[in-house]
This record gives structure tokens, sequence and C-alpha cells, in this order.
């Protein structure tokens, strides 16, 4: 893999979970239920999240009694939801894997600026180019957009660097540098 792996790794989630907000979204809104639609829409994203979003929507259904119809446009897109995030979480792996193989220090802190900073620009492209909105797009939201990217610039750029820790040596020539309590001292 090369130094930059990482970065390919970051971007591909930022990519990813940019789109999963939209297309659950949609699975939603295609499930055509008012009152049962986002339950019968994360039951889906549950397949690619096993433990956490099927027990739960299932629950919820019976619980609302749900007339379990789900309407083949919202069960795939609300699929095709869950297959983004779980692309994007698994990225989030491989970057953070890639990152630390590269010795990028604070790797975490590095792969998650870029990716919570990128993912509201992909988030906010693909929204506004899907519901025709770019004539209505004012200055400042174009600048926030651009605002957002240096942000996950700045943070990544200019990351805390931790010291290296001291050697054992330093630290035995430190604690004999300390003086020894000489008993209780007056003022």
């Amino acid at each position: 893999m090369s130094t930059y792996s990482w970065l390919i790794f970051a971007l591909g989630t930022v990519l990813t979970w940019g789109l999963y907000g939209i297309f659950l979204h949609m699975g939603q809104m295609g499930m055509v239920d008012p009152v049962n639609g986002r339950y019968k829409a994360f039951l889906f994203v549950g397949v690619a999240y096993f433990l956490t979003a099927v027990l739960a929507p299932l629950i919820l259904l019976v619980m609302r009694g749900s007339d379990w119809n789900f309407p083949a446009k919202g069960l795939w897109l609300s699929l095709f939801a869950g297959i983004l995030g779980a692309i994007g979480a698994f990225f989030v792996l491989l970057a953070l894997g890639a990152a630390i193989g590269a010795k990028v220090q604070n790797a975490p802190g590095v792969v998650m600026s870029i990716i919570f900073a990128g993912a509201p620009i992909v988030n906010a492209i693909v929204s506004i180019s899907m519901a025709h909105d770019w004539g209505k797009i004012r200055w400042p939201f174009i600048l926030g957009l651009f605002m957002a990217a240096a942000g996950g610039y700045l943070v990544t750029k200019f990351k805390p660097v931790h010291a290296a820790p001291a050697k054992p040596a330093e630290k035995v020539a430190a604690v004999s540098a300390v003086p020894r309590d000489q008993g209780p001292q007056s003022h």
C-alpha cells in the first residue's frame, strides 16, 4: 500500500457516508407509509448492520402494528443506503489501518477529520443536484462548503503532534535529579 492509501480510503468513506443519509431518506419516502416508513427503511439498513438495525426495527414495527408491506422502491433504496453505510464503515477501517501503517501521527483524528468535514460536502452537493436547486444557492452557502473543506484541511494539517515517549535512560536521569524529601521545612 502506498503512503497515501489512507487518504484514498478516507475519501471513499466521505463519498459513501455523504450519500448514506440521502438514500436512507429516499428509502423512507419510497416505503409510502408516513407512520412506519422510517422504521421499514431502517429495517433494510439493518440487513447491512444486522445486530443494531434488524432487531430494533422489527420490534418497533410489531409494536406499531405495521402492515408489513414493503414497496420495492423503498426496500431497494433502503438496502442501498445500508450498503453505502457499510462500505463507508469498511473504508474507515481501511483508512485507519493504512494511516497507522504509514505512520501518520494521530491517525484517527486525521482520518475522521477528513471524513466528517468531507461527508457533509458530498451530501450537500448531491442533495442540491438531485433537487435541481443550484439556481437557489446563495454565496454564503458556497463559502460554507469551502470553509468546511478548509476546516478539514486545517484540522488535519495542524493536528497536535504528540511528543515521543521518553527513553528509559532519560526517565532514570529525570527521577535521580529530583531532590529527596529532607523532612518538614519551616517557612
